[in-house]
């Protein structure tokens, strides 16, 4: 019955997208009214929410008929796990694809836009909605029927069951994702839609913020998910699914840049900049959804073979040529008669951007050389951390010191801008002095280290500035960057700090033993076997001793889940104010007298979890402003800083 049904909401929503693509098609050529077109968007999303609850209800009452159900739920899974069964899983995770996707679709349907524009905006949007609920429907249904009908389930990747972040981190990844659409459908848009695709960016530039700003929230807890569960010490690997969420955040970032102000907006508009950037966000969304969910890569994130990869391929190519030919056409730039300075904040916006364009080559070609290596050369090669170190990670310290020079430069006068870098400039180098005497971390994490303080010293010279001596200069977009700059640098001394001075050793130890790492230490105490139908759970008693007499107990453990035939490490973790203390337990001996135990000290990791709060932070506020209506007297007074990008 479930299995009828959820069919039938999938073939019924692929016929409203159809619909409602068409009718915004015939709104935006022959002007006709829209209350139909309007009606057509959440009769859409109604569908896609109708699916995902059949799959939710299916789940929750273990109905083993359905075969995703069979493949992915378990009577013995905890109800919170049942629940974020729904996304643990490629076709079920297609329909919460789907489902926010369809939202998108109904909030822009209710948006004010000029006419024409929104319009074509909307018959972009539904056209992918209409797109994915075809992908659903044919080649990825999770209603399909099995016979005969198993007792019970597998269950979900045990992975997928050892941390609460599995509730949050897909979702805000999804909503991320599939938010950069709106970017890229008014960037479509606006060449088909004349003189009035001119104000594009302005309508778009509220959506990419918000997108944004949930796909910084969601690498941010994917790479706390991987810290926490996975075992192995780090949060990120370079894996290419980590990498296929990195792309998209690195052209949006700049996206935003890009149309952040006048002089930057006006700059960047004459070279299509702004259009390319907003389509190929969308495209390498679309390209790590390839990735995801075709089998190309191998990935402890990725899902397994699917026949999804030519339908997704060709989807990717056909969106590539699509914005390519709609992007090229354009109407000539007006001339403005006016040379950009060299030293200004509009040339350090364009070098930023190119930077992280740049770093996005970089990523893209070392996560896809392995994909191309083997029909070229005959031989799969792999691409280890150690080419993004080399090259990518270069890149990324000279974005940070442009986003710590770029704000000095808003006064017109050089002298002052110069002043203004000074006291930055001058707490960088005394830190690269004092940091380099002390503790020679080497000269990628020194001179992160440099950078981190350049930025986050002019952040605090720029609040010290805003402080409520008048009214006059308060903006709280300026705010909700700078909060967003600092979140970077501390991300920075983050990753910098953990790299250059992480320690970690392992050992197998006898009871009563211990295994040393500096100040550092935990011994044996005993091992504990526990079971239930389930599955076996072996942990290790450890006494953690830390420098300054602190001791405790620690329980790092091994679960074994029989359904899947996996083993998972489930580290102790003691986190400190400036480090943290890792224990995992590799193996245990079969009379459970010694064990395989790898201790870590990962120092300053907690700054890369308030760095991403305050970076996804700084997003949000800054949607908020930018949606939020503009008095009117401020809009007359002031030209329109982004529609130079609109062309």
């Amino acid at each position: 019955m479930l299995a009828d049904l959820g069919t039938a909401s999938l073939t019924v929503g692929l016929l409203c997208a159809t619909l409602t693509a068409l009718l915004w098609l015939r709104v935006a050529l022959f002007a006709t009214p829209t209350r139909a077109a309007r009606l057509g968007t959440p009769a859409t999303l109604a569908t896609a929410a109708v699916a995902c609850a059949l799959l939710e209800a299916a789940l929750l009452r273990h109905d083993f008929s359905v075969r995703f159900v069979a493949e992915n739920g378990g009577r013995q899974v905890p109800l919170y796990y049942t629940l974020t069964s729904l996304w643990s899983a490629l076709d079920g995770s297609l329909l919460l694809w789907l489902l926010i996707l369809a939202g998108y679709a109904a909030l822009l349907a209710h948006r004010r836009h000029p006419p024409r524009l929104h319009a074509y905006a909307m018959v972009v949007v539904s056209t992918v909605t209409m797109f994915f609920f075809a992908l659903s429907t044919f080649a990825a249904n999770p209603f399909r029927e099995v016979n005969p009908v198993p007792a019970d389930g597998p269950g979900p990747n045990p992975l997928l069951q050892q941390h609460p972040a599995m509730g949050v981190h897909p979702p805000l990844l999804y909503a991320g994702y599939i938010g950069l659409v709106v970017p890229f459908a008014f960037a479509i848009a606006a060449p088909l839609a004349g003189q009035q695709g001119r104000g594009w960016v302005r309508a778009a530039r509220p959506w990419a913020l918000a997108a944004w700003a949930a796909l910084t929230a969601g690498i941010g807890l994917g790479a706390w998910w991987s810290y926490a569960v996975l075992g192995w010490g780090g949060y990120w690997a370079w894996d290419p699914v980590e990498n296929a969420s990195l792309l998209p955040w690195l052209t949006a970032t700049a996206f935003l840049h890009a149309t952040l102000g006048r002089a930057a907006g006006r700059a960047a508009g004459r070279a299509g900049w702004n259009l390319a950037l907003a389509s190929a966000s969308f495209v390498l969304v679309l390209l790590g959804t390839f990735l995801t969910r075709s089998g190309a890569v191998a990935s402890v994130h990725a899902f397994t073979d699917s026949p999804l990869g030519p339908m997704l391929l060709g989807f990717v190519l056909l969106t590539v040529i699509v914005s390519t030919v709609l992007t090229g056409w354009r109407d000539p730039e007006p001339a403005h008669g006016r040379s950009t300075p060299l030293l200004s904040r509009t040339t350090a916006v364009l070098v930023n951007g190119v930077l992280l364009v740049t770093i996005t080559a970089v990523v893209l070609i070392g996560t896809i050389f392995p994909l191309l290596s083997e029909p070229l050369g005959g031989v799969r090669t792999s691409v280890g951390p150690g080419y993004y170190q080399r090259t990518a990670v270069p890149l990324a310290i000279a974005v940070l010191l442009m986003m710590g020079v770029t704000p000095a430069l808003r006064v017109r006068d050089r002298t002052q801008a110069l002043r203004r870098l000074a006291l930055p400039g001058a707490v960088a180098l005394a830190t690269v002095a004092v940091v380099g005497l002390l503790s020679r971390p080497g000269l990628p994490a020194l001179t992160a280290f440099g950078a981190a303080a350049f930025v986050l010293t002019g952040v605090a010279a720029e609040l010290a500035d805003r402080r409520p001596r008048s009214g006059r200069n308060r903006r709280p977009g300026r705010a909700a960057g700078l909060v967003a700059h600092a979140g970077i640098a501390l991300v920075a001394v983050g990753v910098a700090g953990s790299s250059a001075y992480g320690r970690d050793t392992e050992r197998t130890i006898h009871t009563g033993e211990a295994l040393r790492l500096g100040d550092v230490s935990v011994r044996l105490l005993g091992v504990d076997r526990s079971g239930a139908s389930g599955g076996m759970t072996v942990r290790a008693r450890l006494r953690l001793t830390e420098a300054g007499g602190g001791e405790r107990t620690v329980r790092p453990a091994l679960r074994y889940n029989p359904a899947r035939d996996t083993a998972v490490t489930v580290p102790a973790i003691q986190t400190g104010l400036l480090r943290d203390t890792y224990v995992t337990l590799i193996a245990v001996a079969p009379d459970s007298g010694s064990a395989t135990v790898r201790l870590a000290v990962n120092p300053l990791v907690g700054l890369l979890w308030a760095g991403g709060t305050l970076t996804a932070a700084g997003g949000l506020l800054a949607a908020i402003r930018t949606a939020r209506p503009r008095r009117p007297n401020v809009v007359a007074a002031s030209p329109d800083p982004v529609a130079a990008g609109a062309r």
